[in-house]
C-alpha cells in the first residue's frame, strides 16, 4: 500500500449525511459515499440490459476488489499480491463455518483439546464452534474482560496465557467490537504458531479503519464484513484463506469455483478439480453484478484514505471530548499501542447511575447515534465527522449525565 504521511481532513463532502445528523456509529453500518452510491446506480443502469453479457464477465468483476482487499490488508505472496487467497463470502458466520467444517483436518487434532475466544464476543465468532466441539470432544475457553481499569494490557496477557500447547484454535479480532479494545495480533500469532494453533480473525470491526499487516500477523484466516469499515454494501463479505485451507472442504460446490467454469459451452464436461487457493470458498452467486462495483469504489477510497490516516482523523477529532466525558464520571480505556484503545471505535462506560439505553435514547432524540453495548456507549466516528458532531455527542451526555 503506497504511504501518504499527510494529514487527512474531513472527508464529509463526499457523502449526502443531513447536516442535522451527527453520525457516530459507523460500527453498526457505514454510510454510503457519494461514489459508492454511483458506483450503485451505475451497476443497475448497466443491469437494465443484458445483451451482451460474457461469461468472463461474471467472473472478471471479483478480481478487483480482491486486489484491492489484499493491498489493504498486505495480503502477499514473494512480494506480489496473491489475490487468489481471497474467497468472496455473504457474512462472517459463512467464513467462520469454513474454519469449522477444515478444523477436523487440521494436523494433530484431538479430543481435549481447546479453542480461545475472548470474552463478549460477537455471536457469529461463538456458534460457530458448537458442533464441531462436540463431534471433535474440543472444549472453548473464554477469556473474560478484566473488571478493572484499564483494561488492556492485562486483558492481552490473559489471552496471551489461554493460549497453550493443547489449543486447536484462537478466534480473536484487532479490536473488540464492543469497547474498541485492541488486542496484540502479532503476539497472538506468535504464540498460536508455538504451540500448533490455527489463528482466525473476524477483522469487521478493524480493517479499512486500522492498519492490519498480514504478512506480519500470518493468520490462517481473514474474514470482514463488508458493510461497516470497509463501507460498502450489505450481505458482502471477503475473507483470506492461508495454506492450512488450500485443500479443504468448502461449504457449498459452486460452478463457479471449479477450473473452466467460464467456458459455458462445456459446463456439462463435469471438473473435480477446483479453481487454486481460496477460490472453493466462495459462495454461489460470487459476482454480485450490482454490489461488487460499490465495493470495489470503497475498497479504492479506503486506500487512497489509508487506515492510519483514518485513526489520525479520528483521534485528533474526540482528543479533547474523553477529558470532558471522564469529568461526568465516564471511563475510558487509555491508548497503549496494540494493547489499548482504537480511535475509529471507542468503549465510553457510563457512570454506575445511568442506564446505557435511556442515554442512547436521549442522544438519539437530539440526531446523534451511536450504540449502547452492555455497559458502555459505543463511539465509532469516520471521516465524514466534523467537531459539530462530537460537540454535540458532548453537549447532550453533559445534559443527561449531571442530571443524576
Amino acid at each position: 500500500m503506497p504511504t501518504d504521511t499527510s494529514l487527512l481532513l474531513t472527508q464529509k463532502d463526499k457523502f449526502t449525511l443531513p447536516e442535522d445528523i451527527h453520525y457516530l456509529n459507523c460500527a453498526t453500518r457505514s454510510p454510503f459515499s457519494r461514489t459508492v452510491e454511483q458506483a450503485g446506480h451505475d451497476a443497475i443502469r448497466r443491469d437494465t440490459n443484458p445483451f451482451g453479457l460474457r461469461p468472463d464477465d461474471f467472473f472478471s468483476g471479483t478480481v478487483r476488489a480482491r486486489t484491492l482487499f489484499s493491498e489493504l490488508i498486505n495480503n502477499q505472496n514473494a512480494g506480489t499480491l496473491d489475490p487468489e487467497r481471497i474467497a468472496i463470502v455473504p457474512s462472517v458466520s459463512y467464513g467462520m463455518a469454513v474454519v469449522a467444517r477444515n478444523l477436523p483436518r487440521k494436523p494433530g487434532i484431538k479430543a481435549g483439546q481447546h479453542i480461545v475466544l475472548v470474552g463478549s464476543e460477537f455471536p457469529s465468532d461463538v456458534y460457530a464452534w458448537d458442533r464441531v466441539c462436540t463431534e471433535l470432544g474440543l472444549t472453548v475457553t473464554t477469556v473474560d474482560m478484566p473488571a478493572e481499569f484499564p483494561k488492556g494490557a492485562i486483558w492481552n496477557e490473559r489471552l496471551l496465557d489461554a493460549i497453550g500447547p493443547d489449543t486447536a484454535l484462537v478466534i480473536v479480532p484487532p479490536v473488540h467490537w464492543m469497547y474498541g479494545i485492541r488486542f496484540d495480533l502479532e503476539a497472538v500469532g506468535q504464540r498460536a504458531r508455538e504451540v500448533g494453533a490455527w489463528l482466525a480473525i473476524d477483522g469487521t470491526q478493524a480493517i479499512g479503519a486500522l492498519p492490519f499487516d498480514l504478512s506480519v500477523i500470518q493468520p490462517d484466516a481473514v474474514i470482514c464484513a463488508g458493510y461497516k469499515w470497509l463501507m460498502g454494501p450489505y450481505s458482502l463479505s471477503l475473507a483470506y484463506f492461508g495454506p492450512a485451507f488450500d485443500e479443504g472442504i468448502p461449504l457449498e460446490e459452486g460452478w463457479m469455483n471449479r477450473l473452466d467454469s467460464n467456458q459455458f459451452h462445456r459446463l456439462m464436461d463435469y471438473q473435480p478439480v477446483y479453481r487454486p487457493k481460496a477460490y472453493r470458498y466462495n459462495v454461489g452467486e460470487q459476482s454480485h453484478f450490482i454490489q461488487m462495483p460499490m465495493l470495489e469504489a470503497a475498497l479504492e477510497q479506503l486506500l487512497d484514505w489509508q487506515p492510519a490516516r483514518i485513526q489520525t482523523y479520528t483521534e485528533a477529532l474526540l482528543r479533547d471530548a474523553w477529558p470532558a466525558l471522564e469529568n461526568l464520571g465516564c471511563h475510558v480505556e487509555p491508548i497503549n499501542g496494540s494493547r489499548g484503545r482504537s480511535h475509529h471505535l471507542v468503549g465510553l462506560w457510563l457512570p454506575d447511575h445511568a442506564d446505557p439505553m435511556s442515554v442512547q435514547q436521549a442522544l438519539q432524540a437530539e440526531k446523534v447515534s451511536v450504540s449502547a453495548r452492555a455497559r458502555a456507549l459505543r463511539i465509532a466516528p469516520h471521516v465524514y465527522n466534523i467537531p459539530a458532531d462530537v460537540d454535540a455527542l458532548v453537549n447532550v451526555l453533559t445534559k443527561v449525565l449531571s442530571k443524576n
